[in-house]
């Protein structure tokens, strides 16, 4: 197991939230999309939690999955005698946990945008992901252009420009960090792999998620990673 080390300027404690701790089941940080958004939601509001790393892709990863939840994947968040698994419906349940962090916007229009675009990023893009699966390691400039994955990334721009436009342009899609950005993060992780060419405010945006202390730290500890998956290692000509 690995503790997270927390931000010091950071001040909500375990004692303040009134609980023995957080856990939270993740997978390997190269290429668990799914892990990232919740892990980086945590971290980058400072709430400590434990982290539980499962590799993927081993014989006994299904076993080791199954003792954390029944559903088989991660990520899974355990709170005492409450496991939630899904990385949406951690982030919900962290949101109303700690509702002084503000991890959704606070205006009710910007919150329900930001609630719209993490529910469209998990139910769809589906081309996206399966045409450029995440490898923060790899560089795969190029590849995976298919229509359908054009149209996503797309319609992807299309919704941080909005949101971009709606806050100013000059901070995240809020303005403040949320859920939302946590949420698109390892798409930011896509584009970079596959070399994707954006538009220089999409772009400009990517460099702050990227610079953002959360997911830098993400970044460098999935670069730290030794085990491999081969299957998404190589791409196919």
């Amino acid at each position: 197991m690995q503790s997270t080390e927390l931000d010091p300027t950071l001040s909500q404690t375990l004692d303040a939230a009134g609980r023995a701790g957080l856990k939270l089941v993740i997978g390997n940080k190269n290429y668990s999309s799914w892990s990232m958004r919740p892990w980086l939601a945590l971290k980058a509001f400072g709430i400590p939690f434990e982290e539980v790393r499962v590799l993927l892709g081993q014989p006994d990863s299904s076993s080791r999955i199954a003792a954390y939840s029944t559903a088989g994947r991660v990520p899974v968040l355990i709170d005492g005698q409450t496991t939630v698994w899904d990385s949406l419906a951690i982030c919900e349940y962290l949101a109303e946990q700690f509702p002084d962090k503000g991890m959704w916007p606070r205006d009710l229009a910007a919150r329900a945008l930001a609630r719209s675009i993490c529910a469209e990023m998990h139910s769809g893009f589906t081309a996206l992901r399966s045409a450029m699966w995440m490898n923060i390691k790899a560089s795969f400039p190029s590849k995976g252009r298919t229509p359908e994955a054009q149209s996503d990334i797309a319609r992807i721009c299309e919704l941080w420009e909005d949101c971009l436009a709606r806050s100013g342009g000059r901070g995240f899609l809020f303005g403040d960090f949320t859920i939302a950005d946590a949420y698109f993060a390892p798409v930011v992780m896509r584009f970079r792999t596959y070399g994707v060419w954006l538009a220089p405010t999409v772009q400009a945006y990517v460099d702050r998620v990227v610079a953002h202390p959360a997911v830098a730290q993400w970044m460098r500890e999935a670069l730290a990673e030794t085990e491999c998956l081969e299957k998404y290692d190589t791409y196919p000509e």
